[in-house]
């Protein structure tokens, strides 16, 4: 029994380390390695939460570790994406470290979650996966797109980039979540939508499309609050 209720913990540690060492190798200058930590670390934290609820070992301090390691993995990590992104286009030395916004934003985000029973069915604001998996694909954007690359990784964009999405983690607004009740298609119709555009979109661009995915997730969910409150 012991044994069996350290298995998600030890998960969720796989998290956090990926998410240190991606932290590491971006500092070192691969910045384009940090999209692969944070995917890493997001199939990790997956798994955390559903070997606790197989293994029906759900326990508070499970629940407090994965929002540090989530801190780690999906907040510092990407806004030290951004700062090394900006640092390396810019001679402007204080410039960079607006973009340090992002882990502290989603250091909030990750503690209102904890206490948000609204949550179940819904997430309220961007989650901080999504927001760690933008960011991080960012270059991979840039680079497949090579007209559009030049302002993506400008310095005054990447902290424009920085607080927009930084404030999307706490605006009190529903989004989709991937929690399906049912199979009805009436019922799911804009998980089943996100589902088809994100496939298409990284089977034809790879990480270069997941900026556009979640660009999609955001205008689905609008579109369904929308069409929601009719």
């Amino acid at each position: 029994m012991k044994i069996k209720s350290h298995i998600p913990n030890a998960i969720t540690l796989l998290n956090l380390l990926s998410g240190v060492i991606g932290i590491i190798w971006v500092i070192n200058g691969n910045i384009v390695s940090g999209a692969y930590f944070i995917i890493l670390a997001a199939v990790f934290d997956f798994f955390d939460g559903f070997a606790a609820r197989l293994l029906k070992v759900q326990s508070e301090i499970g629940k407090q570790l994965d929002s540090l390691a989530d801190l780690v993995s999906f907040g510092v990590l990407p806004g030290v994406i951004l700062f090394q992104m900006a640092k390396v286009t810019t001679q402007i030395e204080w410039l960079p470290y607006l973009t340090l916004i992002v882990p502290l934003l989603s250091a909030v985000r990750l503690a209102k979650f904890n206490l948000d029973t609204r949550q179940s069915d819904k997430f309220i604001g961007l989650p901080t996966p999504a927001n760690a998996l933008f960011i991080s694909t960012l270059p991979y954007f840039a680079i497949k797109w090579t007209w559009v690359g030049t302002w993506v990784t400008s310095p005054f964009f990447l902290v424009v980039i920085a607080w927009v999405f930084a404030i999307l983690l706490l605006v009190e607004l529903p989004l989709i979540a991937l929690k399906f009740k049912s199979s009805s298609f009436a019922d799911n119709k804009f998980r089943y939508a996100l589902l088809l555009i994100g496939l298409a979109l990284i089977l034809l661009f790879g990480l270069a499309g997941i900026p556009l995915v979640i660009v999609a997730y955001l205008g689905l969910s609008v579109v369904e609050n929308g069409m929601s409150t009719e």
